[in-house]
C-alpha cells in the first residue's frame, strides 16, 4: 500500500520527485524557489486559486505542482480531501513515485490527515485479477511536510484510509471469491495482526441451532455455507461502553425466489458492503489502539434462489421468538440483520450502529452525497452524525414514526418482512430493525446509495470503503455524552 510519512524538513529535501504548494484565493506564495518561478506561475494566470485547478512547473530539478484551494476561510478537511485527489489524477500522468505537500500555514492537524487520506484513496487501484500489471512508474509515497510535527494526524489518516482501502478489496473482489467463507477468513486474519482482538464463527448447522431462523431462511438457497461472524476487540484499558457494530454482508444478492431483473444484477456482489466496511472498522480501531471495547457482528450469506429456498408466504423465527411473513425474499437483508442485532444485543452491546445497503429507495431520496440515518435516540444519532462530518462520510437523519411500525404487523404471523406497495420503504425497513434493537440506544445507516460507483473525486468507481472512517471517528469519540430518552414516536 502506498506509505504515507509526516517531515518537518522543507520540501525540498525530502526526496520527493514532485512537490505541491497549495495557492488560496487573494495569497501568494509562501515560500518560493530561488528564481520565483512559483510565483511567476501564480502571475501569469496559470496557476489558479479555484479549489481543484493544477499548474504544472519545474524548478532546480524538482516538479512542482501548484493546487488551487479556493478560499481560506471556506476550507476544510472535506476540500482538502477532493484537492488531494486531483492532484494525484495529474500526479500519475507525471509518473510520480513520490510526493511531497507543504501543508498550507494556519491549519489545523486534520487538514494535514485529510491530505493523506485523500491521496490514499484516490490513488487506491484494484488490479487482482488483472493478467498483466499497468506499465509505468506508480505513486509509492506520498510527504506531508509542516513546520510542526504532524505525525499523529499522518499516521491516523493513514491507518483509516488504509482500512477503507481494504474494505474496497473486498467489495470489488469477484462473489465467487469473496464469499462468507472469505469473510470469516479475513476476520481470522485480523484476529492474527491483534492480540486486542478475538473471533468466533458460526455454520449454517450452528445459526440453526441458536435459533437464527430469518438469517438461517436467506441461506437456505445457496451451497455456500453462511457465516455469522463475531469479532471482539478488547482494549487494555476500556473508558466507554461497549460499541455494537453490525454489518449486513450478503455476497450476493439475486434477490433469491423474488429475483431482480438483469439489468446490474452483477453489483449485487456489493450487497457484503456494510460487513466488509465493519470488518476493517475493527481493524483500524484496534491498530489505533483505541479505548472503547467493540463486539462486532456480520451475518455473511448469498441470497439465491434454488430448490431450498426461502419462499413468499413462508413464515420465519428470529432469535427472539418474532415469527414473519415472507412477502418478498428481496428483502433478506433485514432478516440476516435482525438475528445479527439481537446477538449483538446478547454479546454485551450498549450502543449499536449498523450499516447495510438496505434499500435502493434511499438513493431516490439522498443519492450519494448522504447515508441514510434512522434511530430513536436523538442523542447517538447526534454522535453518528458529527462521526460521518467528521470523517467526511456524512449521513442525514431520516424519521421513525409508529405508523410505519404499524405497517408491518402480519395478518398470518408478527410482522412481514415488507410491505407491498413501499411507501417509506426505507424507512419501513429501519423500523422492521428497530424492533431488534430493543432498549439499546441504535442507529441505522443505509449506506446503498454510498457503498458503491459514487462518483466521489477519490472514490469514483467501483467500492467506496464507506463507513470506515466513519466508525473509527465515532469510536475516537468515546465515551459518548450521556444518551437522551427515546424521542421519536
Amino acid at each position: 500500500m502506498l506509505s504515507a510519512a509526516a517531515t518537518t524538513d522543507a520540501p525540498q529535501d525530502t526526496g520527493a520527485d514532485t512537490i505541491v504548494i497549495g495557492l488560496f484565493e487573494g495569497q501568494g506564495i509562501s515560500h518560493d524557489v530561488e528564481d520565483g518561478a512559483l510565483q511567476a506561475l501564480v502571475d501569469s494566470g496559470e496557476a489558479r486559486p479555484g479549489l481543484r485547478k493544477l499548474a504544472v512547473t519545474h524548478a532546480l530539478g524538482k516538479r512542482y505542482l501548484l493546487a488551487g484551494l479556493g478560499k481560506r476561510d471556506e476550507f476544510h478537511t472535506e476540500r482538502a480531501r477532493l484537492a488531494a485527489a486531483s492532484v494525484v489524477a495529474r500526479a500519475k500522468e507525471l509518473g510520480t513515485r513520490k510526493l511531497c505537500w507543504e501543508l498550507p500555514h494556519h491549519v489545523d492537524d486534520a487538514i494535514a490527515g485529510a491530505l493523506v487520506e485523500g491521496t490514499l484513496l484516490a490513488a487506491y487501484e484494484f488490479t487482482a485479477y488483472k493478467s498483466k500489471a499497468a506499465d509505468g512508474p506508480r505513486l509509492e509515497q506520498v510527504a506531508i511536510s509542516a513546520h510542526h510535527d504532524v505525525s499523529d494526524a499522518v499516521h491516523r489518516a493513514h491507518v483509516m484510509a488504509g482500512a477503507a482501502n481494504r474494505a474496497r478489496d473486498l467489495q470489488n473482489g469477484p462473489a465467487n471469491d469473496v464469499t462468507p467463507t472469505r469473510l470469516a477468513e479475513r476476520a481470522r486474519e485480523l484476529a492474527a495482526e491483534h492480540d486486542t482482538v478475538s473471533v468466533e464463527t458460526m455454520g449454517r448447522a450452528e445459526i440453526e441451532a441458536a435459533g437464527m431462523g430469518a438469517f438461517a431462511a436467506v441461506a437456505r438457497g445457496s451451497i455456500e455455507e453462511p457465516q455469522l461472524i463475531t469479532l471482539r476487540y478488547t482494549p487494555a484499558e476500556a473508558s466507554a461502553p461497549v460499541l455494537g457494530l453490525v454489518g449486513k454482508a450478503v455476497t450476493f444478492d439475486s434477490g433469491g425466489i423474488s429475483i431482480k431483473t438483469r439489468a446490474r444484477m452483477a453489483e449485487m456482489k456489493f450487497d457484503m458492503s456494510g460487513g466488509a466496511v465493519v470488518l476493517e472498522a475493527v481493524g483500524a480501531i484496534a491498530e489505533l489502539g483505541l479505548p472503547v471495547p467493540v463486539v462486532a457482528v456480520i451475518g455473511a450469506t448469498e441470497n439465491l434462489p434454488s430448490d431450498r429456498s426461502f419462499k413468499p408466504s413462508d413464515i420465519v423465527r428470529a432469535k427472539d421468538g418474532t415469527t414473519i411473513e415472507i412477502i418478498d425474499t428481496d428483502a433478506e437483508g433485514r432478516l440476516v440483520l435482525a438475528d445479527c442485532l439481537l446477538h449483538a444485543r446478547e454479546q454485551g452491546a450498549e450502543r449499536l450502529v449498523d450499516l447495510a445497503t438496505l434499500t435502493g429507495a434511499i438513493i431516490s431520496a439522498l443519492g450519494s452525497v448522504h447515508a441514510g440515518l434512522f434511530g430513536a435516540d436523538d442523542a447517538w444519532c447526534d454522535a453518528v452524525t458529527a462521526a460521518g462530518r467528521t470523517s467526511g462520510e456524512l449521513v442525514w437523519r431520516m424519521p421513525l414514526h409508529h405508523e410505519y411500525a404499524k405497517s408491518l404487523e402480519g395478518r398470518y404471523a408478527d410482522i412481514v418482512n415488507v410491505v407491498e406497495g413501499r411507501k417509506a420503504a426505507s424507512i419501513v425497513a429501519a423500523e422492521f430493525l428497530r424492533r431488534f434493537a430493543g432498549d439499546v440506544p441504535w442507529a441505522h445507516v443505509d449506506i446503498c446509495g454510498t457503498a458503491w460507483n459514487t462518483g466521489r473525486p477519490y472514490a469514483g468507481k467501483g467500492g467506496s470503503g464507506f463507513g470506515v472512517r466513519l466508525l473509527v471517528e465515532l469510536a475516537t469519540m468515546a465515551p459518548w455524552t450521556s444518551t437522551s430518552p427515546t424521542t421519536t414516536s
